[in-house]
């Protein structure tokens, strides 16, 4: 089978991007309307924050250089699960800092522990509005918080709890604090700290706060992060709302049945939605998702084969498994953007590829990409249909333009997936985008619905 691709110059795609939402604090309850869908928009970073890069040669690897650092954050956090690190062994807080349906938009983003997603939501009440970074990869929610000791830049006012009526401190003996990976206690308050593993951090005061999607639907008391001292390249984005699988995630905290998200574009200035308690499409191609019992925050899909032009590569399907001590399995993130396989899957995934592109001009690689194409003479071409294959016997037909991007604006397009020396497996961003992906908690199924933004 053979897909179509355009070719030419300039276009969007490439980079190592996440998912940014509007912000939110909590507290310890949670109220949400039973079978209501709450959602909210989801726009790409660069229709918020625009770009200060050059060239779309220099975006795009400005791109992939944050994709290659959030992939080792990924992988930096299984390794302490492997390594049995207790609260204790990790990095304790400043001890200074102790003395100090839902539905919405979701727009391109950027952020080390995240993505290049955000959504924009209201904090406290009255609300504050705020773009948030949306991460599949954590679970800890936060949002910067005056007074700050440390902030980055922003694109709305940091949030001041002093304004909001519904802002509460969390108490040490709480559940929420509890459930902190590092946490300490200060005159019975709780105080948070979260590492992303690439140098970025938040650290403050962990409470809760109300959330609003939309013009109306609300959600009370989540527990989020009040971040006083917080570092990283977030890019504009207030904080960051968690959609892992521990207790902490906000689908967990409002006991969300199923969430989904559909990204559009990066480069593009449209939005789609982020939302909560929505079925998954009848039309769309499931999956069962696999949890790790080592790991509860990672989002596994019980992948086993890839084909290329119809054909199943010659990969053992033992490649992709989740194996019983937590190690290996194939994770489905919003904030990373290149799909990273096994080396070996990754070459023969690309020797097909290869072999079904020997009509068209080969170039020279960019950056972690080694099978690129110079197109610029090229109004359209055909390229080998690259498909996902899953242990329930479906399959997912991935459309040309989320497997060849481009790079720059002089035609040059690549093969848009990655060798990774570990062991765990990654569908990127990139291959999920004008997908709408469907987590459905309650029955263990991922959902894939094309060209559904």
């Amino acid at each position: 089978m053979e897909e179509e691709a355009e070719g030419g110059g300039g276009g969007g795609g490439g980079g190592g991007d996440m998912l940014v939402c509007g912000a939110a604090a909590a507290t310890t309850t949670v109220a949400k309307a039973a079978a209501e869908v709450v959602s909210f928009q989801l726009h790409p970073r660069s229709a918020i924050r625009g770009t200060s890069n050059n060239d779309y040669r220099e975006l795009t690897l400005d791109r992939l250089n944050r994709d290659s650092t959030r992939v080792k954050a990924l992988q930096t956090r299984l390794d302490l699960v492997f390594q049995s690190v207790r609260k204790a062994d990790l990095t304790p807080l400043e001890t200074e800092l102790e003395a100090e349906k839902l539905e919405g938009p979701v727009i391109s983003g950027t952020s080390q522990g995240s993505g290049e997603y955000f959504c924009r939501v209201g904090i406290g009440h009255p609300l504050s509005q705020a773009y948030m970074v949306l991460d599949t990869g954590s679970d800890v929610n936060w949002v910067q918080c005056a007074p700050c000791a440390d902030c980055y830049q922003q694109a709305d006012p940091i949030f001041d709890p002093l304004s909001s009526s519904s802002f509460s401190q969390l108490t040490c003996g709480t559940q929420q604090c509890r459930s902190l990976d590092v946490s300490e206690c200060h005159n019975n308050n709780c105080l948070y700290e979260v590492s992303y593993g690439d140098g970025s951090y938040t650290v403050g005061d962990f409470v809760t706060e109300t959330i609003t999607f939309g013009s109306s639907a609300s959600v009370n008391n989540v527990a989020i992060g009040c971040g006083h001292n917080n570092e990283g390249l977030f890019v504009g984005a207030a904080g960051l709302i968690g959609l892992g699988g521990g207790a902490l995630s906000f689908p967990s905290q409002i006991n969300a049945s199923s969430f989904s998200y559909c990204l559009v574009d990066r480069d593009s200035d449209s939005a789609s939605t982020l939302e909560f308690d929505s079925a998954i499409p009848p039309y769309a191609v499931t999956a069962p998702l696999v949890r790790n019992s080592k790991l509860e925050t990672y989002r596994y899909v019980d992948l086993t084969g890839i084909s290329v032009a119809g054909d199943l590569l010659p990969i053992p399907p033992s490649t992709f498994q989740l194996n019983d001590n937590g190690d290996g399995g194939i994770i489905v993130d919003s904030g990373t953007a290149v799909t990273r396989l096994q080396t070996d899957a990754y070459n023969s995934l690309r020797d097909a590829f290869v072999k079904g592109t020997k009509n068209l001009p080969s170039t020279n690689g960019v950056a972690l990409f080694d099978t690129c194409y110079n197109l610029k003479s090229m109004k359209s071409v055909e390229v080998p249909t690259v498909s996902f294959h899953f242990s329930n016997g479906k399959e997912l037909a991935l459309p040309a333009k989320n497997y060849l991007i481009p790079v720059d604006s002089s035609g040059t397009f690549c093969l848009a997936f990655a060798p990774t020396s570990s062991s765990l497996g990654i569908i990127g961003n990139v291959q999920q985008q004008g997908t709408r992906v469907s987590f459905d908690l309650a029955n263990s199924l991922i959902g894939f619905s094309s060209n559904k933004c």
